[in-house]
């Protein structure tokens, strides 16, 4: 794992996108990598820890190169970023490595195939990145935040399906709304048991029915109707990814 401003130099052409043929073949050369591997990107939304840039490969063969990339659009500043040439375990490995050494939040990019795509990884990175909660410490690769990363990329479309879906539910009383929305994620997690979220909530499974209808009358949309639930769940994450936690958000424009 190597950092300083002679790496810097090279990836940055890199991770900008866009490097001609002969760029990328001097960067190769001066990193030490090969043009052509398994590779992805890391984007940390806070500074990278000093354990983290060391000399030599992973155990599992990983080897990192940290620099610095500008911010993406729906990014403030610039990133700290790693290009990783992957060993056997992927970038799941990647990711697991981060989250010992208690770096993040951060995204993970899907695996390129070469150093030339290592710009696209970076812009897709990013967007994992972007898919963390606010105030989190989550290393996330974007293959495992689909959904979310494509609300993140329309923050527009975003505002509206929260206005449409959760719109009568930003009436109501901060407490009464922070419960019902509480009972659906519950409910969610536990695989649409509501006995399994009434033992997690501590309520009797009653309770937890009727919250969920009450719900249901609220948003217009049925728990049993798949493309009304992909509705509600959606709208569920680009609540949590939301600044405001549940109790504070107010009404969205129309």
């Amino acid at each position: 794992m190597r950092r300083g401003t002679r790496y810097g130099a090279l990836l940055g052409p890199l991770l900008a996108g866009g490097a001609t043929p002969a760029l990328v073949t001097r960067a190769a050369r001066g990193l030490g990598l090969p043009e052509r591997g398994r590779y992805a990107v890391v984007v940390l939304g806070t500074p990278v820890p000093d354990a983290a840039v060391a000399e030599g490969p992973d155990a599992d063969g990983s080897r990192w190169w940290w620099g610095a990339a500008e911010g993406s659009p729906g990014e403030a500043e610039s990133r700290e970023v790693a290009v990783v040439l992957l060993g056997p375990a992927g970038p799941a490995r990647a990711a697991a490595r981060l989250r010992e050494l208690g770096a993040g939040p951060g995204g993970v990019s899907p695996v390129v195939g070469s150093l030339a795509e290592v710009g696209a990884a970076r812009r897709l990175a990013g967007t994992a990145l972007l898919t963390c909660e606010p105030g989190s410490r989550e290393i996330v690769r974007l293959d495992e935040r689909l959904p979310a990363a494509l609300l993140v990329s329309r923050p527009e479309l975003s505002t509206r399906l929260l206005a449409e879906v959760f719109g009568p539910l930003l009436t109501l009383v901060p407490a009464e709304r922070s419960l019902l929305v509480e009972t659906l994620e519950t409910w969610l997690e536990c695989g649409g048991s509501v006995g399994r979220a009434a033992a997690r909530l501590g309520c009797h499974r009653n309770t937890v029915f009727n919250r969920l209808r009450r719900l249901e009358r609220l948003t217009a949309r049925s728990l049993s109707r798949p493309r009304e639930l992909v509705d509600l769940v959606l709208a569920l994450d680009v609540l949590r990814l939301s600044s405001a936690p549940p109790g504070r958000l107010s009404s969205a424009p129309p």
